[in-house]
């Protein structure tokens, strides 16, 4: 981890002094050819990703290991665990390349435009981030005392109040660990976003529009970048490695306020 802060930040943190700091985060052209680097519309378009994914699989995530460790009947639970198993271990371009194939003419036929938009890159995103969320949601909640639920259920309550209002609330800590990972997935997945997200770097003005991610442009033009246009992709992943960071201590921060 050391090592790769030193490598990120001694690379990425002259290239932004060089370009400046904020015409570098705020600026909305990206041409390397005019030596102009801008990566807020990646910013924009990351974060427009990372948050339909996040409103796509964290609820069904979450719903899906209550179901499993509450309500599933034991014929289907060891299928429906072996597949959300194998959801897990599908390849990243697997995903991407379902995306494009049946996805994008979806999402085009039945939504407007081409069908390589913000709403396709999260519905994706949505379905890759289900395996975390699910196994690390039921482990939490199958961590939960029995007696919080007998307890609930003696004092009157029903199964699912007993459910909802109790257990999982006791497990939020690891529910909440299962978030994190998910967003952080999300927000670092390359190869699926990039086949199915148009990669266009403007602010979008819709979610039926293209944009490319942040992720997305250090894979696209890493390959033939050199001198200030590889430095400047080097800093983009500084704040990449700064969100993800900032996500983390922001987990941190509600966890201990859990606590107390």
């Amino acid at each position: 981890v050391a090592l790769i802060c030193i490598f990120l930040f001694a690379n990425g943190i002259p290239a932004m002094s060089k370009i400046g700091f904020g015409k570098f985060l705020t600026g909305e052209l990206w041409r390397p050819k005019n030596d102009i680097y801008g990566i807020f519309p990646m910013i924009v378009g990351s974060l427009y990703v990372t948050a339909g994914a996040i409103i796509i699989g964290v609820p069904i995530g979450i719903l899906t290991a209550v179901f499993m460790a509450f309500y599933c009947p034991k014929a289907i639970y060891r299928p429906l665990k072996m597949a959300t198993e194998l959801l897990a271990g599908i390849p990243s371009v697997v995903y991407g390349f379902f995306g494009l194939v049946v996805m994008v003419p979806f999402v085009r036929e039945h939504f407007k435009g081409n069908g390589q938009s913000i709403l396709t890159a999260a519905l994706l995103l949505g379905m890759m981030i289900l395996p975390t969320i699910i196994s690390v949601s039921e482990s939490s909640i199958r961590a939960v005392e029995e007696s919080y639920y007998e307890g609930a259920l003696a004092l009157g309550a029903t199964h699912e109040r007993s459910v909802f209002t109790v257990v999982v609330p006791a497990a939020k800590s690891g529910v909440f660990a299962a978030v994190v990972l998910g967003v952080g997935r999300a927000l670092g997945e390359t190869m699926a976003v990039m086949m199915v997200v148009g990669n266009q770097a403007r602010v979008p003005d819709s979610i039926f529009k293209g944009v490319r991610t942040l992720t997305t442009n250090i894979v696209l033009e890493m390959g033939y970048a050199t001198d200030l246009h590889r430095e400047a992709l080097i800093a983009t992943g500084v704040v990449l490695f700064v969100f993800i960071l900032i996500i983390n201590i922001s987990f941190s921060i509600l966890k201990r306020r859990g606590k107390e």
